[in-house]
């Protein structure tokens, strides 16, 4: 079974002031992104939870939302595209195109983060930080962008998400590359239940 990369989940539309974002109307944006995600993992035909993993695995677990994880970032085009032959969670291997690096700075450090490119045209962003194995899935996790003309985007750790194959074996996950293997912890975004995080 396809691993979903990105959810059904309805957008909440809120109104801003101004050119500015004021924080409390991002953390409303995001819990709100967050129950909507739960109610479709309980209720969906789409859900990767079996109906019997339904109460004991929701709702999900997350980092408190925080903005400072949301940051700017320039898509850097490869030079020319590569397809690359990425390991799955099932043994497999899928080709995934290439399209460039997204540069980034987060917290003062410089970092970069392979990018490829979705059959729905969307950016498939996998990685994994030093959280992982202790209070995220040790596979990793994913983000999904929507192009831009500019090549700048917004990388929101917040939105980090653990892909289907945390919640289901029978999905086939893309690990993601060596070179997205982010030397700092991602305190962001989706993590592990306090059940199975093992931090000391």
């Amino acid at each position: 079974m396809p691993c979903r990369r990105h959810l059904l989940v309805a957008l909440i539309a809120l109104p801003l002031a101004g050119c500015s974002r004021p924080v409390e109307d991002y953390a409303v944006k995001v819990a709100a992104e967050r129950s909507a995600k739960d109610e479709m993992f309980r209720a969906s035909n789409d859900s990767p939870l079996k109906p019997e993993d339904r109460d004991t695995r929701l709702p999900l677990s997350y980092f408190p939302i925080d903005e400072t994880y949301a940051v700017p970032a320039q898509l850097a085009p490869a030079a020319e595209r590569t397809t690359m032959r990425i390991p799955t969670s099932t043994g497999k291997l899928r080709e995934m195109e290439q399209v460039g690096e997204l540069r980034f700075t987060l917290n003062g450090q410089l970092l970069k983060l392979s990018t490829f490119l979705e059959p729905d045209g969307r950016l498939f962003v996998p990685f994994t930080d030093l959280t992982a194995g202790a209070e995220t899935y040790p596979a990793g996790r994913y983000l999904d962008l929507d192009p831009t003309a500019t090549g700048i985007y917004v990388v929101d750790f917040n939105e980090a998400y653990h892909p289907y194959c945390y919640y289901n074996a029978e999905y086939d996950c893309p690990f993601p590359p060596a070179e997205n293997r982010l030397p700092v912890p991602i305190r962001a975004g989706e993590r592990l239940p306090p059940a199975e995080a093992t931090i000391p």
